[in-house]
């Protein structure tokens, strides 16, 4: 019998010599645990972490959102952040549709790395697969960058505005921070550590969703004063998820299934687990008691702080990045922003800024001050690149870091607010007082669960006024957890 072309080995046409079995399978791999984190990994955690009645309509933001990226991704989004530059930092627009593209060997044309001469220090990626896994592998790190930046417009923003702010935040701010950094751009080139996004991702989300709450606007009254979780228990579900959908996020970066790669899962997850405990100890000592979602909140940071760094630094490093993760954006969301007034006034959601953008920014010094020479090799394509610690051309890495942080940040800014003002011309980007007064039945046609029956809503009426959607069981006291201050 003929073996089926698939399963041949050597240079058949399904397996070509440049094809490496593993990596292509790590890599995709790698994809689909990202791709969980955000469905059902935040679906599960935006829908559950929230009021009740904003339930269906926080899960809804986050899995829009993916689909749009998906789309917009293969269309023109890849090819702005990974194909042949048009700018220092931008790629030229284009579609990663056809056969012949996506079956070809996995290259970044533009990430080839000069001396100052011209000559060429580091030669072009090429990975050992085909564009269409690299695609794929890139598009879910989109997507779940527009998922975070959703949290902070939570509880309020016109869900239609939501699907029109999506695509263009995706073509005009994350394509140029993606290629910049990872495409070959000039903060690439220069060479600025981002191993997996601490600044692409998670400070360019959090800067994004905190310059768009502001345009938005704040939650009705109401919903700020009292915003419980409606479900604990799943918001630790899709915390699980994002923890451990974290090992393709992070693991997946060296674009093969390599000795940088384990480092990278192993900093991750000792970096999260101490970020969490410290975070935890931290509610102990000042609340007198250990806040679930506050342990959510250090977990998150964790995982945040160590990203740019996670193939770059020693297994003690993640250690000290996990307890500087676990308490300075503890000490930014629960001291500082009780005391800054511009904090309090921007009503963003879920904390994002502080679990994301100040982590993000956290994690990106202290790699320039924590990569270790030998783990440098491995990954950057700059020779000789170090972190502070170890001396000769440590120091400056410091600096490069600065102003990649500070590059992402202004754009950002600049860039986030420029589309809200756009987008607020046509659609409000603010729900009506009566959306916001009834919440998912308005806005959906829908609601998260059916308390008072198959389907049945609440009436007073019928339902002795005991219970409401504002009204806890046995609560006398506002709650004193982490999550009260966002």
């Amino acid at each position: 019998m003929s073996i089926p072309t698939a399963y041949q080995g050597g240079t058949s046409a399904a397996v070509p010599d440049w094809l490496n079995k593993g990596d292509n399978a790590w890599q995709m791999i790698s994809a689909t645990l990202v791709g969980l984190q955000s469905v059902p990994g935040l679906v599960i955690l935006y829908g559950s972490i929230v009021k009740k009645k904003w339930a269906v309509n926080s899960a809804f933001m986050a899995l829009y959102a993916f689909a749009a990226v998906v789309i917009c991704w293969v269309i023109w989004g890849y090819k702005m952040s990974f194909g042949d530059k048009l700018l220092p930092f931008w790629g030229k627009a284009g579609p990663a549709l056809g056969q012949k593209f996506l079956l070809k060997q996995a290259a970044l044309p533009a990430s080839t790395h000069f001396h100052g001469d011209g000559s060429v220090e580091t030669a072009m990626i090429t990975p050992y697969y085909p564009m269409a896994s690299m695609v794929w592998f890139q598009c879910v790190f989109a997507a779940i960058t527009v998922i975070l930046l959703a949290g902070s417009v939570l509880g309020r923003m016109n869900i239609k505005a939501w699907m029109a702010f999506v695509p263009l935040w995706l073509t005009f701010s994350y394509t140029v921070g993606a290629f910049s950094l990872w495409g070959g751009g000039f903060l690439f080139q220069w060479g600025v550590m981002d191993y997996s996004g601490g600044f692409v991702i998670h400070l360019s989300s959090g800067i994004a969703g905190f310059t768009a709450a502001y345009w938005v606007g704040p939650r009705s009254t109401k919903d700020r004063e009292r915003f419980p979780p409606n479900n604990v228990l799943l918001t630790l579900a899709g915390a699980g998820l994002l923890w451990m959908g974290w090992a393709g996020f992070n693991g997946g970066d060296p674009y093969t299934a390599n000795i940088d790669s384990s480092m990278a899962v192993l900093n991750t997850n000792i970096c999260a687990a101490t970020s969490l405990l410290v975070w935890t100890w931290l509610d102990v000592i000042f609340f007198k008691k250990p806040s679930v979602i506050g342990a959510v909140q250090g977990m998150i940071t964790g995982l945040v702080c160590i990203t740019p760094g996670a193939g770059l630094v020693q297994g003690w490093a993640a250690i000290i990045m996990g307890i500087l993760s676990g308490s300075v954006p503890w000490f930014t969301m629960m001291i500082v922003h009780k005391r800054w007034p511009l904090l309090q006034k921007i009503d963003d959601t879920l904390g994002v800024f502080h679990t994301h953008a100040v982590a993000g920014l956290l994690g990106g010094l202290l790699t320039g001050l924590f990569a270790e020479p030998i783990l440098c090799s491995l990954f950057l394509p700059v020779a000789n690149s170090r972190g502070g610690v170890y001396g000769g051309s440590g120091g400056i890495q410091i600096l490069k870091q600065l102003v990649g942080g500070g590059f992402i940040i202004g754009w950002n800014v600049v860039v986030t607010s420029i589309i809200c003002v756009v987008i607020d011309k046509v659609i409000p980007l603010r729900m009506s007082e009566e959306q916001l007064l009834i919440g998912d039945d308005a806005v959906h046609g829908e609601e998260a669960y059916a308390l008072w029956g198959d389907g049945e809503k609440y009436d007073s009426s019928k339902h002795h006024g005991l219970y409401s959607e504002d009204t806890l069981h046995y609560r006398t006291t506002a709650s004193s957890g982490a999550t009260q201050v966002v």
